[in-house]
């Protein structure tokens, strides 16, 4: 199911020097940010919480499983380059999983370690909050990478689909309305950061085994739709 010549096609075009700049700039953002923060409220549980699941988990993990997840193959269909792949005699699927792994990884790196080391910064990890939200950025990173890797392989217009869904379902309505919630996988991933805190600081809407379920349910199905609707795709690279 993984194939490393794609894998390693993949990791060049989601790694050159454009997009990684890209991918970089809201880490960095997070860093600074907590920098600044630390120096001028000192360590602070509540404001470490605040700044890394209102920001980290809330908008840049989201936002970087979009360029992530649609950059594994969204260019390559438009741009007609994923004939190259199709002319192969690999399986569609397999062709999926093994981006879906990259587009993974690469979330899980430009989110889930700044994540940690932004945590480290503004509180030393007290009260477990550095290593839940950098879990919950893991976990959340999975389920991105699957959801906008899916939207890259149905749409042209992925990334503007992929942003609206990041800024506005996850970090405005995923956070502040009541149904919307359930369907959020930033409360998803909270939840499962909320039994590693333990305690109050970190918070969900959801509880664990059905954030649990959601997000495995998710993942697969949205792996394997996308591998369905790259097997329809014509040698052509049109639909």
């Amino acid at each position: 199911m993984y194939d490393p010549t794609v894998a390693r096609l993949t990791y060049r075009a989601l790694l050159g020097r454009r997009r990684a700049l890209i991918l970089g700039a809201l880490p960095l953002l997070l860093i600074v940010l907590s920098v600044a923060v630390r120096a001028l409220t000192g360590a602070d549980d509540q404001t470490a919480s605040d700044v890394l699941g209102g920001f980290a988990i809330a908008t840049m993990v989201p936002i970087i499983g979009v360029i992530a997840g649609t950059g594994a193959i969204g260019p390559e269909i438009d741009d007609g380059s994923v004939v190259y792949l199709l002319s192969k005699p690999l399986k569609r699927p397999a062709i999926i999983f093994t981006k879906l792994i990259v587009a993974i990884a690469v979330t899980m790196v430009f989110s889930a370690v700044p994540t940690l080391i932004a945590g480290l910064i503004l509180n030393g990890n007290g009260q477990q909050i550095a290593v839940a939200y950098t879990v919950a950025a893991l976990v959340s990173s999975i389920a991105y990478s699957a959801l906008f890797l899916l939207l890259g392989t149905v749409s042209r217009h992925a990334v503007v689909f992929g942003l609206v869904y990041a800024l506005v379902w996850e970090a405005l309505f995923g956070s502040l309305v009541p149904g919307a919630r359930t369907l959020s996988v930033q409360q998803w991933s909270l939840a499962v950061a909320h039994k590693v805190a333990g305690g109050d600081l970190v918070t969900s809407y959801v509880g664990l085994p059905t954030a649990t379920v959601l997000l495995v349910v998710v993942t697969v199905l949205a792996t394997w739709y996308a591998g369905q609707k790259l097997r329809a795709l014509k040698l052509t690279g049109e639909e």
